[in-house]
């Protein structure tokens, strides 16, 4: 039962790091990328040793699979709390909300604000850059001030240039 215990950890452990390796590495982060693989791939032999000197043993490959599954949960769980990286956001409103695009820039937020045309009516479109640790506060500020707004967001890959770049590690 110990080492059902083991492939366990193990492969959570293993799991765990290659989640976010990969993130690391999408995100242009190679040299962390690959301190971590080194660890991450002693982890995987070791852990997959354990399973084939005894694969008889379905509690051994029951322990490796689960292991899996909540690797990359708890892999997932830790880049949610790391947030590495930038979101792009575009904000539209049927109406001008000047007090939100100056409430956003208070809280440090760069926003960038411009008049559309809507196919019923002319709109209001602000695009804010933000690293993705401040994502729900500026959600939140946006929810506070206009509920009925309209909101996009993605995570840009590059960006170079602008009003926080002496503010941000890009």
């Amino acid at each position: 039962m110990i080492t059902v215990l083991i492939i366990l950890a193990v492969q959570i452990s293993y799991v765990t790091l290659y989640t976010i390796r990969m993130i690391f590495t999408v995100k242009g982060r190679f040299y962390w990328a690959s301190i971590i693989s080194t660890v991450e791939v002693f982890i995987y032999v070791s852990g997959l040793t354990l399973v084939l000197n005894k694969l008889d043993n379905y509690w051994n490959l029951l322990a490796y699979c689960l292991g899996y599954g909540l690797g990359i949960l708890t892999g997932s769980l830790i880049e949610n709390k790391m947030a590495l990286g930038y979101i792009s956001v575009q904000i539209i409103t049927g109406r001008e909300h000047s007090c939100l695009a100056e409430k956003l820039r208070e809280n440090g937020f760069g926003v960038t604000s411009w008049k559309a045309e809507g196919r019923d009516a002319d709109r209001f479109v602000m695009e804010v850059m933000a690293k993705r640790k401040n994502e729900a506060s500026l959600y939140k500020i946006i929810d506070s001030l206009c509920p009925d707004a309209f909101v996009i967001s993605h995570e840009p890959r590059n960006f170079r240039g602008g009003f926080w770049m002496h503010k941000v590690r890009v």
